[in-house]
C-alpha cells in the first residue's frame, strides 16, 4: 500500500545542472538548478526553473542566453557552494578557483573544468508561482573527448551528480540495468 506523501516537488533522481550567465556588467555567474530538465526533443531545448530572488534569473531577462555545465562526482563541494552563495555578493568562479569560459555561440559562460556543456538561447518563459520556468534551446553540446570515446558508458565516464530534493543530498548515479528500447521486448513476449 503506498502511502501520501502531499503535494510536493519530489522527484527521484534530480540532476545537479550549473547553470552559467553574465549579469548587466559582463561578470560571469553560476548557480546550481536541481528543477531542470530536457523539454523538447526537436528542437532540442532544456528547462530550468528559477525563482525570482536569484541572480541568475535576472541575467536571463537581460542576456536571453545561459549555459548548463554537468559537473562530475569530483566537484560536488563546488556544485553545492555554487547553489548556496549569492552572485550579487560573491565572485563564485573566484572563490571556487574554477574557470569561466566565454561561449562562442551564446552570451554566457561556462565552467572550463566540468567535463560537459549545453549552449543555450533563451526562447520561453513563463512564471508559474515561486518559480519561472526558462526553455532554452540548445545551440550546441560539448563534451571533453574522455568522456564519449571508448566502450565504457557515458554516465560511467562522466559521473554525473544527482540531488535528492526530500533529503538534500547529493549521490552519484549507479550501475546500467539494461538498454532502453530493447529490454522491454522480454515483457511484450509473456
Amino acid at each position: 500500500m503506498k502511502k501520501s506523501l502531499g503535494a510536493k516537488p519530489v522527484v527521484y533522481p534530480t540532476p545537479v545542472f550549473v547553470v552559467g550567465t553574465y549579469d548587466k556588467a559582463g561578470k560571469p555567474n553560476v548557480m546550481t538548478a536541481s528543477w531542470a530538465g530536457i523539454a523538447c526533443s526537436e528542437p532540442p531545448c532544456v528547462c530550468l526553473s528559477l525563482r525570482k530572488a536569484t541572480s541568475t534569473y535576472h541575467n536571463l531577462m537581460q542576456r536571453k542566453a545561459f549555459t548548463v555545465s554537468l559537473p562530475s562526482e569530483k566537484y560536488v563541494k563546488e556544485a553545492d557552494y555554487f547553489g548556496m552563495a549569492s552572485g550579487k555578493n560573491v565572485d563564485k568562479f573566484k572563490a571556487s578557483g574554477l574557470t569561466p569560459v566565454k561561449s562562442t555561440l551564446v552570451d554566457a559562460p561556462y565552467v572550463e573544468e566540468f567535463p560537459f556543456v549545453l549552449e543555450c538561447k533563451l526562447i520561453h518563459h513563463h512564471e508559474i508561482g515561486l518559480h519561472t520556468i526558462f526553455i532554452g534551446m540548445i545551440i550546441d553540446v560539448k563534451a571533453e573527448e574522455n568522456i564519449i570515446s571508448g566502450n565504457r558508458s557515458f554516465s560511467d565516464l562522466l559521473k554525473p551528480i544527482a540531488f535528492d530534493p526530500e533529503h538534500y543530498v547529493y549521490y552519484g548515479l549507479g550501475k546500467i540495468l539494461g538498454k532502453a528500447f530493447s529490454i522491454g521486448e522480454a515483457v511484450a513476449k509473456k
